[in-house]
């Protein structure tokens, strides 16, 4: 199934999506877009564009597992989504990710303003990849 994922910022917005095998899961772009509603639009545009059959949106969890104020809006995102792209929505956890998308830049040494337009869209492969391991390891144990 062809899933799309989305890391959700008050600025900007990564999205990521993966093959029809759930195998690899690639960056598509950053949406810079601060209305939620207007953004719902952009991803319900992007699903269409890319054959989404399903959508993730990552969930800011704090680092104890407590829901903060920020799951709030990406639930209402996530709510949103639902109405205007017609599929299912999940949420994944996305702790660290961004930290981890940093991470995994400086590794490659990229560095300057193109950082900032690919750290949100390699956060949302990172979600995207975390949902998919976790799908996997549920139908293994079905």
């Amino acid at each position: 199934m062809v899933i799309l994922a989305v890391d959700y910022g008050d600025t900007r917005t990564g999205i990521a999506v993966c093959d029809k095998n759930e195998v690899l899961a690639s960056p598509v772009t950053t949406v810079c877009e601060k209305d939620a509603a207007r953004l719902a639009e952009q991803i319900a545009s992007l699903c269409r564009e890319y054959g989404a059959e399903a959508v993730v949106v990552g969930l800011p969890r704090n680092m104890d597992g407590s829901y903060g104020f920020r799951c709030d809006a990406c639930r209402a995102l996530g709510q949103a989504l639902q109405s205007v792209c017609d599929l299912p929505v999940f949420f994944e956890d996305e702790r660290l990710t961004t930290m981890m998308a940093h991470n995994y830049l400086n590794a490659a040494d990229r560095r300057g303003k193109k950082r900032k337009a690919v750290v949100d869209s390699l956060s949302a492969v990172l979600i995207l990849e975390s949902f998919l391991e976790r799908r996997k390891h549920q139908a293994d144990l079905s």
